[in-house]
C-alpha cells in the first residue's frame, strides 16, 4: 500500500507541474467605473474615469492568456465595456454591446471573460452605450507575444501608449440631448493626447493654466509607440517634429515597415510605430494630433500638443508646429497613404507561422454586402442615421440569450444586401450570415464626413477604397496578395472602401461605424452566425453562469449580491474537483 501511495504522490506531483505549464495563464483586472471632475482644456467638467484614472489604466497581457475583468459600474446609467479588435473566439457572449450583453445596472459589477486566442498588438477598452466613450471611460489594451515567437523587428528599449481624441466641454449626456433634438455636435473644443489638454505653443490659441502630456525619452533609444484614436468624431493626423514614424502594427498585425512624417488616423483606429530618438537635444520636442478634412484655418484651435522631452534636453520646445499634410489640392493624398499600409506577408503573427499565408484572393466570395450611408435623416420625428435606409434599433433582448431561451419576434434576419428603393426605416434587423462563408462588404460613403467601418470578433482584409461610387469595375483594382488586415478602416466622404472577411467565428457580431454620433443615431447592424452542426459547444461557448438577463428575459435576473465578485477560474474549478478529492485520498 505504501508503494502504492507513494506512486499516487509521483502522479499527483507531476499533474500540478502539467498543469502549471500547459494551461493558459490567467491575467485578472478589477476595472471601477465612476465619475470624476477633470479639466482637461481648462474647464471644469465630469469625465468618466477607470480605477480614479482618466484615460483608464493599461491592460497588459501575453497571447493566450485568458482575461477576467471585474467591471464595477458606479455611473449613475447603465454601462457595458467592450474591447476593440479583440476578436472573442467563440464568445461573442464577452463583446459588451448591447446586441450580445444585457448592460450592467448602476450600483451592479459584471466580469469579462474571454481568451486572446491567437492574438498579438495594440487595441482598446471603452464603454460602448449612449456615447459614454465622449467622456472617458477608455484605456489600451496591449497583446505581447510569447517568448517563443520572434518579433520582426529588434526589442524596443520602451514602450508607450498615446490616445488622441476629440473632446468637447459638454459631457455624453448633454452631447446626447443635442443629437435628440436634431442638431449636429459641431466643433469639438479639442484634441486631447493622454487625457490631457494642448502645451501652450501659441498663447493666442492656447490659454494659460491647461495641463499636458510630456513623454519622457533618452536619447539614442527606439520605442514602440502605440497610437489610439478614441475621439467622437474627427480623423486626426499624428506626427513627431522632426522624427521618423516606421509603422510596424495595426490592430493586431504587423505591417511592412515603412517611415511616414506623419499619419492620418481615424476614429477608432490603433497604430503601433517604432521611434528612434536620433535627434539633438537642443530643445524639447512637438507631439501633434490635429483634425483633418475640415476646415483647418477654423479648426486650429482644435489641435492636441504634447512634449517629446530627451532626458538631456536643454530647453522647451517652441516656435510652429510641424506642418500637416497639404493636401488642399491633391484629395487622394491620404487614400494612398492608407493603401501603402501593407500586411507584412513574411512575419509570424502570434503563431509560429507566417500570418500572412492566409491566401484570401484565391478563395471564392459566397456572399456580397453593400452598405450604404447618407447624411442623417428625419425618421418619425427623430434624427437618424442608416445603413441601407434602416436605422438599427437594438432588441430588447440580446440576439444569442433570444436564440437560446427561444424569444420569439426579438429580431429579424431580413437585413438586405444592397441599398433599397423605400424611404428610410427604423428596424431590427440582422444580416443572416452563414458560418464558413467568405463575403465582401462594400462600404459607400455618400455622407459629409468620413466614417469609420468596425466589425466585432473579426479581422478584415482591406482589399480596395476609392472615391466615387463603387462599381463592379472596382474589383479589377483589389489587392489580393499583402492587403492589410485589421478591424477598424475608414471610409472617405463621397467615397467607397471593400473588405473580404472569413466568417469562422460563430455568434452575433456588431458592424458599424465608430463615429459616436452616427452609431448612436442607428448607423450599425449585426451578423448572425450559427454553427447548425454543433450541438456540443465546440464552435460556441454555452452561455456564461453570470450572464445578465434583460427584456423578456428579465423574470430570469436574480438580485446581485454585495459578495459577488470575480468568479473562480477554470484551474480553481480543476483544484476543487481533482485534486482535492486526490489529496484526501492519500492523506487516508
Amino acid at each position: 500500500m505504501a508503494t502504492f501511495r507513494l506512486q499516487y504522490w509521483i502522479f499527483f506531483i507531476g499533474l500540478l507541474f502539467k498543469i502549471g505549464s500547459c494551461a493558459d495563464p490567467f491575467a485578472n483586472f478589477e476595472l471601477d467605473f465612476s465619475y470624476i471632475t477633470a479639466s482637461p482644456l481648462g474647464v471644469p467638467q465630469q469625465v468618466i474615469a477607470v480605477n480614479g484614472k482618466f484615460p483608464g489604466p493599461v491592460l497588459n497581457v501575453t497571447t493566450n492568456y485568458n482575461v477576467v475583468v471585474n467591471v464595477k459600474n458606479k455611473l449613475d446609467e447603465n454601462l457595458l465595456v467592450t474591447w476593440s479588435g479583440i476578436q472573442m473566439r467563440r464568445a461573442s457572449w464577452q463583446d459588451g454591446v448591447l446586441g450580445t450583453n444585457c448592460p450592467i445596472p448602476p450600483k451592479w459589477n459584471w466580469t469579462y471573460q474571454f481568451q486572446v486566442k491567437d492574438q498579438i498588438g495594440s487595441f482598446f477598452y471603452f464603454p460602448s452605450l449612449n456615447m459614454q466613450r465622449a467622456s472617458g471611460g477608455f484605456g489600451s489594451l496591449v497583446i505581447m507575444n510569447r517568448n517563443i515567437i520572434p518579433i520582426p523587428f529588434n526589442t524596443p528599449d520602451g514602450d508607450i501608449v498615446i490616445m488622441i481624441g476629440d473632446w468637447y466641454t459638454q459631457n455624453h449626456t448633454a452631447l446626447r440631448k443635442a443629437l435628440d433634438s436634431g442638431k449636429e455636435l459641431g466643433m469639438p473644443d479639442g484634441v486631447l493626447i493622454n487625457g490631457k489638454g494642448p502645451y501652450r505653443y501659441n498663447t493666442s490659441l492656447v490659454p494659460d493654466g491647461i495641463v499636458h502630456e510630456t513623454i519622457n525619452v533618452d536619447p539614442g533609444k527606439t520605442y514602440r509607440i502605440r497610437v489610439h484614436n478614441v475621439g467622437v468624431s474627427t480623423s486626426l493626423n499624428f506626427r513627431i517634429q522632426n522624427h521618423n514614424l516606421l509603422l510596424a502594427e495595426t490592430e493586431g498585425y504587423y505591417t511592412t515597415q515603412q517611415n511616414y512624417t506623419s499619419l492620418d488616423i481615424h476614429v477608432g483606429q490603433s497604430y503601433s510605430f517604432l521611434v528612434t530618438m536620433d535627434q539633438n537635444a537642443s530643445s524639447d520636442y512637438y507631439i501633434v494630433a490635429s483634425a483633418r478634412f475640415v476646415n483647418e484655418s477654423l479648426w486650429q484651435r482644435v489641435t492636441g500638443v504634447a512634449v517629446l522631452h530627451y532626458s538631456n534636453s536643454k530647453g522647451k520646445a517652441a516656435g510652429p508646429l510641424p506642418d500637416s499634410p497639404n493636401d488642399f489640392y491633391d484629395k487622394s493624398y491620404s487614400l494612398n497613404q492608407a493603401l501603402s499600409i501593407r500586411q507584412n506577408v513574411s512575419a509570424s503573427g502570434a503563431r509560429p507561422n507566417p500570418q500572412g499565408s492566409f491566401r484570401y484572393g484565391s478563395i471564392n466570395v459566397t456572399d456580397v454586402y453593400i452598405l450604404k450611408s447618407l447624411p442623417p435623416v428625419m425618421i418619425n420625428g427623430k434624427l437618424r442615421a442608416t445603413y441601407n435606409g434602416i436605422s438599427f434599433v437594438n432588441p430588447d433582448t440580446p440576439i444569442r440569450l433570444a436564440d437560446v431561451y427561444k424569444v420569439k419576434g426579438d429580431y429579424k434576419l431580413d437585413f438586405p444586401s444592397k441599398p433599397l428603393n423605400r424611404p428610410a426605416i427604423e428596424d431590427r434587423s440582422l444580416i443572416n450570415a452563414t458560418y464558413k462563408g467568405f463575403i465582401e462588404i462594400i462600404l459607400q460613403n455618400n455622407d459629409t464626413v468620413v466614417q469609420t467601418f468596425h466589425v466585432d470578433g473579426y479581422s478584415f482584409f482591406v482589399v480596395g477604397m476609392g472615391y466615387g461610387d463603387w462599381t463592379e469595375n472596382n474589383r479589377g483594382s483589389y489587392n489580393r496578395w499583402d492587403a492589410i488586415s485589421r478591424s477598424t478602416v475608414q471610409v472617405f466622404a463621397g467615397g467607397w472602401t471593400a473588405v473580404y472577411v472569413s466568417l469562422d467565428n460563430v455568434g452575433a457580431w456588431n458592424l458599424r461605424t465608430d463615429n459616436l454620433d452616427r452609431w448612436y443615431l442607428g448607423q450599425e447592424t449585426y451578423m448572425r452566425i450559427i454553427n447548425p452542426e454543433d450541438s456540443s459547444n465546440k464552435t460556441e461557448l454555452p452561455v456564461p453562469d453570470n450572464a445578465l438577463f434583460c427584456g423578456a428575459l428579465s423574470h430570469m435576473q436574480k438580485p446581485q449580491k454585495a459578495s459577488s465578485a470575480t468568479a473562480l477560474h477554470t484551474r480553481m474549478l480543476y483544484v476543487l474537483l481533482v485534486i482535492v478529492p486526490m489529496l484526501i485520498f492519500l492523506l487516508h
